[in-house]
Parts: structure tokens; C-alpha cells; sequence
């Protein structure tokens, strides 16, 4: 019997993914575990972004094994990565909301997209979202040009909540957000994770929310993990592009949490 299908809500054997001659993901292998808050840091461009969208199918791979909560991930349109789509939300950068609709609808549309709902459990469920990201029912009658960045990333969270996932794929969440916002968020999806018992998948390059929200960091470099652990770990690490970007000037306040 294989225990780690109970263990595991993400991995990644050997993946291999390019565009033309250039190789961004070099047989790269990562497990991610059920219930934590796994960070992904990296140099800009240096590939997080195309591993977080190869997990979930929208960039085809090269080679390479991806399950995501034992089902195996193939096209956008696999039956495998259909049914494994059920059971995660994704938070895009920028939140990538649609600016025609309202906030309520922004929350509702995987909802009318996947399930047949009457008008009033659709609104409830929304007012529901909105109070779980703290934010007000008048809220969700705005427009996404009405909301701050702040506001925008938690109507975002509340619509990658939905339909109830068990794992949240969070790509840059606290970018563009202020310190006190981007520390808001981090407590945020902090609590979300402990009450609604989440896997959370978080690309950043935000040191604070690194340090302070994920359980573990993956470090990604040339193409493959490089380091993985609690943060304390690759304060350690001797690998040269995870020293320069842990112990860099702007990184010379960065402690490790308390375990």
C-alpha cells in the first residue's frame, strides 16, 4: 500500500519543461505536503510561475510525472487534471478579477460555471466568501476599479475559495500591497489555512511572508530545487544563489520564526 497518497497533496517527479531551446524546469522533483503552506521563491523569471501553471496544466510539459491529490495531471482538458481542478483554487497575480462584473459575481462565476445553484444560494454563499476574507457584504456590490489592491487580492481569495478546494495556489499574493496590507494578507491566509485545514502552494519573492506564514521554502535555481526546508534551514544552506538572496542587503532583518 502506498502511504504517501495520504501524505502528499502535490508532486512532482522529474519535470521537464521548455519553450523553444531554452529549458526552464530541469528534471525537477518536489513533494508538497497535505495541510502546509509551502513557499516558492526564485529569481524573476527564473521559472515559479511556469512550475505552479505546469502543476495545474495550463503549461504542457516536456517529460515528467505531476499528481495533485492522487490524480495525475496531464492537459487542461485530461480527464485526470479535471478532476483534480475540482479540488483547488488559484489566486493569479494582480488577482486578475473581471472588471465587467461585480465583486459578488467575480465570486460567484466558478460557481455558475461548475454547479446549478438558485440566485439566492449563490448570493449567500458569496456574502459567506466575502465575511471569510473579512470583507462586508456592500463590498461585494463593487467594481474591481472601486476596490484597493488589498481589497482586490481578498475578493480574489474569496473566489479561488468557492467552491471549497483543498489546496490554494497563490501566485505573488502580497504584490503591490503596502507593508501593513501584505502583513494583513499573510495573517490572513494563515488563519484560512489553519481553520479550513488547507494546502497552500505560494509562489513570492516577499521575504516577510516567507518567514513569517510558510511552513517550509522551496528555493528554485537552474531549473530544479536547489534547497527545501523551514525557513531556519536555508538560512543555512550553502547553495550560492539561495546565500545571495537570504543573507542580501535587503535581507539583513530576516530571522528565523520560532518553531
Amino acid at each position: 500500500m502506498d502511504t504517501s497518497v495520504g501524505k502528499f497533496a502535490i508532486r512532482v517527479n522529474d519535470l521537464v519543461v521548455g519553450f523553444g531551446h531554452r529549458v526552464i524546469l530541469d528534471h525537477l522533483s518536489l513533494d508538497v505536503r497535505r495541510g502546509e503552506i509551502l513557499g516558492l521563491v526564485g529569481a524573476s523569471g527564473g521559472g515559479k510561475s511556469v512550475l505552479m501553471r505546469t502543476i495545474i496544466g495550463l503549461i504542457p510539459r516536456r517529460s515528467g510525472g505531476i499528481e495533485v491529490m492522487g490524480a495525475r495531471i496531464g492537459s487542461p482538458h485530461d480527464v485526470g487534471t479535471q478532476r483534480a481542478a475540482g479540488k483547488w483554487g488559484i489566486l493569479f497575480q494582480q488577482g486578475a478579477l473581471f472588471s465587467s462584473l461585480t465583486a459578488r459575481q467575480n465570486i460567484q462565476f466558478p460557481l455558475r460555471e461548475n454547479l446549478v445553484l438558485s440566485s439566492a444560494l449563490l448570493d449567500e454563499i458569496a456574502t459567506a466568501k466575502l465575511e471569510m476574507v473579512g470583507l462586508t457584504p456592500e463590498d461585494g456590490d463593487k467594481f474591481p476599479s472601486e476596490l484597493s489592491g488589498g481589497m482586490t487580492k481578498r475578493v480574489a481569495l474569496a473566489r479561488a475559495l468557492a467552491l471549497d478546494p483543498a489546496i490554494v495556489f497563490l501566485d505573488e499574493p502580497t504584490s503591490g500591497l503596502d507593508p501593513i496590507a501584505a502583513g494583513d494578507f499573510d495573517a490572513l491566509i494563515k488563519t484560512l489555512q489553519k481553520t479550513l485545514g488547507l494546502t497552500v502552494f505560494m509562489v513570492t519573492h516577499d521575504l516577510a511572508s516567507l518567514n513569517t506564514v510558510c511552513d517550509r521554502v522551496a528555493a528554485l535555481a537552474d531549473g530544479n530545487i536547489v534547497a527545501i526546508g523551514p525557513m531556519r534551514e536555508l538560512l543555512q544552506s550553502d547553495h550560492p544563489w539561495v546565500r545571495a538572496y537570504f543573507h542580501g542587503k535587503r535581507s539583513l532583518m530576516l530571522q528565523p520564526k520560532a518553531s
